[in-house]
């Protein structure tokens, strides 16, 4: 297991790398100056050029990126240029509104997919499978905005039950916070569960049609049993790969439903550095963002041995 996840590690240096320089070359190939963005353009050129120089924006582009190489090798990810502060405090204080949507959201993904997904594949062509699968389409093809505002207009403008924009933290008031992230981990939420509903409900399909399932069968197990510790458990890996990718996403991905919900978190974060030409702050995002993915692809590497032991054996040969 060290071992798996030593290799694991090394093979993510060269994605990393070419991971900064994609971002770094596409930052500053985007049209716009961050000196004019921060300054207005009444102020004097001679100002503009000294706070350029200041920042290192007038050096090369090879030099620039060789110096947040540098700082980055000592754990340093820079100074925001709009305000100056760490690009590690900036994002510290998004990370957690984006991380505890992403649990929310994932959790209620799981909750509606899970049970639809079985059942959908065990009652094959029934109506509940017709159900399950309708469900899934919709899921799939509604944009996430046009579904924010409907819950908004129902939950929060009609109904008046749940709070419409803002966000309270859930580590410091429980009942407030749970229901500031409600809306926004339900636009989320369904979406992913209707990925995650597919996938569970294809790959129980392929696991249901196996000689092992027959077998079992024969011997006089039941449906629920047959499905429960059979079927289930060698249906999963796809649907634990599809959770690992989608954990990435709806960290960094969020952006539209932070900024309909006017949530704080990282994907506003970053869309509003762009939008300012805050080089060292997109740097510094991007490059967390990925990390959290190659993390959670990490973590789905090692659920793959858990669920099941046969591919631990192959690894280790």
């Amino acid at each position: 297991m060290g071992l798996l996840i030593l290799r694991r590690l090394v093979a993510t240096i060269p994605v990393l790398l070419l991971v900064t320089a994609g971002v770094f070359a596409l930052i500053h190939l985007t049209p716009g100056d961050p000196i004019d963005a921060m300054m207005a353009e009444s102020v004097d050129d001679t100002v503009k050029r000294q706070l350029r120089h200041d920042l290192g924006l007038d050096r090369p582009l090879y030099l620039q990126y060789a110096t947040w190489m540098s700082r980055l090798l000592h754990g340093d990810l820079g100074r925001s240029i709009r305000n100056q502060e760490p690009v590690i405090e900036n994002v510290g204080r998004r990370i957690g509104p984006s991380l505890q949507l992403a649990g929310l959201a994932m959790g209620i993904a799981l909750v509606v997919a899970t049970p639809i997904g079985i059942l959908s594949a065990a009652r094959r062509n029934s109506a509940l499978d017709r159900a399950g699968t309708t469900f899934a389409l919709f899921g799939i093809c509604m944009p996430n905005f046009l579904l924010a505002l409907i819950l908004i207009f129902v939950f929060g403008v009609s109904l008046r039950w749940l709070p419409i924009s803002g966000y309270v933290d859930p580590l410091e008031e429980p009942l407030d916070g749970l229901r500031s992230l409600t809306l926004p981990a339900i636009t989320l939420g369904l979406a992913l569960a209707a990925v995650i509903t597919r996938t569970l409900r294809s790959s129980m399909l392929e696991a249901l049609s196996e000689d092992y399932v027959r077998t079992a069968r024969a011997k006089g197990l039941s449906d629920a049993a047959v499905v429960r510790r059979h079927a289930l458990r060698n249906a999963l890996i796809p649907v634990v790969t599809v959770i690992g990718l989608q954990l990435g996403t709806l960290i960094g991905g969020a952006v539209i439903t932070e900024y309909v919900f006017a949530l704080p978190g990282v994907g506003r974060l970053v869309v509003d550095a762009v939008f300012a030409r805050d080089y060292p702050l997109v740097q510094g995002v991007v490059l967390l963002i990925a990390v959290g993915f190659i993390l959670s692809n990490l973590v789905v590497d090692l659920l793959y041995g858990v669920i099941d032991p046969r591919i631990r054996q192959t690894r280790h040969r």
